[in-house]
Formats: structure tokens, C-alpha cells, sequence
């Protein structure tokens, strides 16, 4: 809950005090805060990783997700070192043709 007093400063504690919170202490919220989310989230991922260790496929899951990565890895490879697509150049190559002989091409 919110309160604006008479000055206009407002107020998001709730308890009447003064809405001016120093830096210490909205820094103290913050890591709190992220701290918080952050054990949520390492709690539910153990929860997530306890569940798939009993399963009686891990090994075949464990498979599955090491090729599934790998081929993501190739993927990314091949997108940041990939030559130019053959059309592309065949279009590049047409382009300076038709600049070099003043667009009678």
C-alpha cells in the first residue's frame, strides 16, 4: 500500500514513515530479492534433475540431450562461418555487372 503525505513524497512501505529509502537499503532489497529467485529457481532444477535421475532411461535421455547439443553447437557454427548463399553472389555479381556498363545489362 502506498501513502502520499502532504510534501508529496510517497510512501511504499506501509507503515507511515518516510517514503525516502536510502541506497543501502533498496541495494539490501535487490540482492535479497535476487537471491531469493535464485534459490527458487536452483531448488526447482534439483526438484527437475532428482525427477529425471530416477527415470529408468537416463542413459538414453542422456544421449538424446548430448547429440541434441551437439547439433545445436553445428548449427550456431555453420550460421556464424557460413560463405555467402550461391544466389547471393550470383545477384552480387549481376549488380556490378549492371553498375559496370551503366545499367544495360
Amino acid at each position: 500500500m502506498t501513502h502520499a503525505p502532504r510534501d508529496g513524497r510517497v510512501d511504499d512501505r506501509g507503515d507511515g514513515r518516510d517514503g525516502d529509502r536510502g541506497l543501502d537499503e533498496q541495494a539490501v532489497l535487490l540482492v535479497a530479492g535476487l537471491a531469493d529467485l535464485a534459490v527458487t529457481t536452483i531448488g526447482s532444477a534439483v526438484g527437475t534433475l532428482r525427477g529425471l535421475l530416477r527415470r529408468s532411461d537416463g542413459p538414453d535421455l542422456a544421449r538424446d540431450a548430448h547429440q541434441e547439443l551437439m547439433a545445436r553447437g553445428r548449427l550456431v557454427l555453420d550460421r556464424r562461418a557460413a560463405a555467402p548463399a550461391h544466389l547471393e553472389v550470383l545477384a552480387q555479381h549481376a549488380r556490378a555487372r549492371q553498375a559496370a556498363s551503366g545499367g544495360d545489362v
